[in-house]
């Protein structure tokens, strides 16, 4: 995808590389130069530099890095952490909102228990809850199409929020701590139109920015007191219409209980086909090289985020985002799963036929935060067409995962760790925990 404004960069950069440049411009840059390095020398003496300093400095090894045993600092690590969660779209979401809540808010919560030790599994859990409410309040409140990437906007106040209560922020620590991390979230959709893997480094950014406004604000820096409903705030930049009534229900409707789980490792536009497919294979026993042509009929927020047409050596990121792809190997196969988006997978001449045959249509759904409901149809080589109207998405609270399931997705995810029976275990009864830490030790291998 070319940049005109991006192209004259480029241009401008090579030009700066090998040619002339005026006496002018380096006279300038050379009396600027000086200038700011004065100023930033004298900077040492600036009102809190040193408390910016040592929320910087973080620590040797704060906080495991889940999976690896890596360890690092606790900003490092909750921005690895949570990108690591949402970079196979395999972590659960809040539908209504379009947040997928818990890669900052967990990975920020896990690590600084870890930090800090001591903190019991039910003040962990507590924090957690807290913090999923507010990032999928926060995402609620939209009335407007994305343009900024809300998943890890809203994210990153959720974990401000968890940190706040694991910290014992006061009530003015937490209210910077908020201000502080607006003036740090920024991820946008321009990075999931062009399947960057910035779309789930931009959830890393989340964690890593609640990270350090939670150490400046208990540090005593101000922040700017209304970053959500303020003239500047989220509501009126990022959101462009908003509705704040859903905030009014946090601590009575709690939004956690709401979240879906996802039984596929792609974009959750994408199981609503997903599941349809599903069903129609249990009921007709499909064939895959029976189908001719098939449709998927879908919300317009699900067009835009997973409609996308096939591509020549697609990235995995794209595969993921692209239903017709995911239909296409749901249809062979029955199901969809992290083996689906190797290289290999992604260039098999087959499924790319069949996907190359499955088409996603628009549907006038009028919700412009809506991913379902979402309609199948199927055109058979005899003739038939057979077609499956999906609701509830497999998942979702009103069609929760067995447990059996959730355990397997579980499993599955973690079977290169030694005690992965242990951490199911552990979370389980997470609130006997003495030290929520136990569980980052169990996520090393």
């Amino acid at each position: 995808m070319d940049d005109p404004a991006v192209d004259k960069i480029v241009a401008y950069l090579a030009l700066v590389a090998t040619g002339e440049m005026p006496d002018t411009a380096q006279a300038a840059a050379r009396i600027f130069i000086t200038d700011a390095l004065g100023v930033g020398a004298a900077g040492v003496h600036a009102p809190w530099r040193s408390q910016v300093l040592d929320m910087a400095r973080g620590g040797p090894g704060d906080a495991t890095v889940w999976g690896g045993g890596e360890r690092l600092p606790l900003a490092a690590a909750a921005m690895v952490n949570a990108f690591q969660v949402h970079a196979q779209e395999y972590d659960p979401v809040h539908e209504g909102a379009v947040v997928h809540p818990l890669a900052a808010v967990l990975a920020g919560a896990l690590g600084w228990a870890e930090r800090q030790g001591g903190i019991p599994g039910e003040k962990l859990l507590r924090a957690v809850v807290a913090g999923t409410d507010v990032a999928a309040t926060l995402g609620l409140c939209s009335r407007a199409p994305m343009r900024f990437f809300r998943p890890a906007n809203c994210s990153g106040f959720g974990a401000v929020a968890a940190l706040a209560l694991l910290a014992d922020l006061d009530e003015g620590q937490t209210r910077d701590a908020l201000g502080i991390y607006y003036g740090q979230c920024a991820g946008t959709m321009q990075a999931h139109i062009e399947a960057s893997p910035q779309l789930a480094m931009q959830m890393g950014f989340a964690a890593r920015n609640a990270v350090a406004a939670i150490e400046l604000a208990r540090r005593g820096m101000p922040g700017p007191r209304a970053p959500i409903s303020g003239a500047f705030g989220y509501f009126a930049l990022f959101d462009g219409a908003a509705d704040p009534a859903p905030f009014d229900e946090l601590g009575r409707v709690w939004r956690i209980a709401e979240l879906s789980h996802k039984p596929f490792p792609s974009g959750r536009a994408t199981h609503g086909g997903i599941d349809g497919l599903q069903r129609l294979i249990a009921v007709h026993g499909v064939p895959a090289e029976q189908v001719r042509a098939g449709r998927f009929l879908v919300p317009p927020l699900t067009h835009r985020l997973v409609g996308r047409p096939l591509l020549p050596g697609m990235s995995v990121a794209h595969a993921r985002l692209c239903l017709a792809y995911c239909g296409a190997v749901c249809l062979q196969r029955g199901t969809l799963g992290l083996d689906d988006f190797t290289a290999q997978a992604l260039a098999d001449p087959d499924t790319l036929a069949l996907a190359a045959r499955l088409t996603v249509i628009a549907d006038d759904n009028p919700d412009p935060n809506a991913l379902a409901p979402q309609r199948v149809e199927l055109d058979l080589a005899d003739g038939r067409t057979i077609a499956c109207d999906v609701a509830d998405v497999l998942g979702s609270p009103a069609r929760p995962l067995s447990a059996q399931a959730a355990r397997q997705k579980f499993m599955t995810c973690v079977q290169h760790l030694p005690h992965s029976a242990n951490l199911w275990d552990a979370v389980a009864t997470i609130q006997t925990l003495e030290d929520s830490a136990a569980l980052a030790r169990l996520l090393a291998p």
